[in-house]
């Protein structure tokens, strides 16, 4: 089941949506969901790691580095 919403777009971004589907070959309205996906999941990542830093910390996890370097 979809949903048809209305957007407005300033013109600017209007023809980088047009232009970027076009070189994509891919039609606007395929385009703008997964933009809204990814802005989500952006968005939640975000919050997970808002959440997470002090824990870090307090476990010394300073950077990215040090996690990645014990999780790899």
């Amino acid at each position: 089941m979809s949903t048809t919403i209305t957007i407005r777009l300033n013109a600017p971004v209007a023809e980088a949506l047009r232009d970027g589907s076009g070189r994509s070959g891919q039609s606007r309205a395929a385009v703008v969901p997964h933009g809204v996906r990814r802005y989500l999941a952006l968005r939640k990542f975000d919050a997970g790691r808002k959440w997470m830093m002090p824990v870090a910390l307090t476990d010394g996890y300073l950077t990215d580095e040090d996690a990645f370097r014990n999780i790899s």
